[in-house]
């Protein structure tokens, strides 16, 4: 029998505030509706607070060093990444989660699931550094060809970087034919994570306005009954 999606399903995580991350591509437009949905929580009364992947001031800087002169092995890779979520997680996100608050996460451990199993970690080893991470609310899991992905972003202008493109993989002397074939390798990841974590797969490959159509039918059932900041004050 499917679930009922106008109940909220239980995060498991014990908070009082829920958790909403972000998955997909570079270039699936994850980052765009992830903003977009904050905004529109946040004009909707509800306390929301946004995060990014390897934002953690502790970390962040150790690995920026650590890509620029090209000394990470897959495995500091992860451990580096996975030592930036704990500090994110602590400092950053659970506190509003204590507290109440739509957490919105542009990126979340699962992140971490694909990225290092496409470099070669074992993923059951990637997957015991992140045990202190709680399961989400809701995985939403922008999925698009990785030929959308290289159009938009050549047609952003963005800059494509050597560890987005797993140039340190040796997988070919071209810039964009390694970001092929490392998105390659990533979508096959999240292909295979999407069923076993349950991520609600949302089409990304459609214009701005039917995406956001899309995830705002994923999150209007984690809104029942969650109060408002004004229904707290007058609570």
């Amino acid at each position: 029998m499917p679930a009922d999606r106008r109940t909220p399903p239980p995060g498991g995580h014990g908070y009082p505030g829920r958790i909403i991350a972000f998955e997909g591509l570079d270039g699936s437009g994850k980052s765009t509706q992830a903003r977009l949905l904050v905004k529109w929580l946040g004009a909707l009364g509800y306390r929301v607070f946004f995060t990014e992947w390897n934002s953690s001031e502790l970390v962040s800087d150790a690995i920026r060093r650590g890509k620029k002169q090209n000394l990470l092995t897959a495995t500091t890779f992860s451990l580096l990444h996975a030592a930036d979520f704990a500090d994110r997680f602590e400092r950053h996100i659970a506190p509003p989660l204590r507290a109440g608050y739509l957490v919105v996460c542009d990126r979340y451990a699962y992140t971490a699931f694909a990225r290092d199993a496409a470099r070669g970690c074992d993923p059951r080893w990637v997957r015991n550094l992140y045990a202190f991470a709680p399961r989400p609310d809701r995985v939403l899991y922008f999925r698009v060809p990785v030929a959308t992905s290289i159009a938009r972003k050549l047609a952003a202008r963005e800059k494509i970087n050597t560890w987005e493109a797993g140039m340190d993989l040796g997988l070919s002397e071209s810039l964009l034919e390694s970001f092929r074939l490392f998105q390659t390798r990533l979508k096959r990841e999240y292909d295979r994570l999407a069923p076993r974590d349950g991520f609600v797969t949302i089409r990304a490959d459609r214009s701005v306005e039917e995406v956001v159509a899309s995830v705002r039918q994923e999150v209007r059932p984690l809104l029942v009954d969650f109060p408002t900041a004004e229904a707290l004050v007058h609570g």
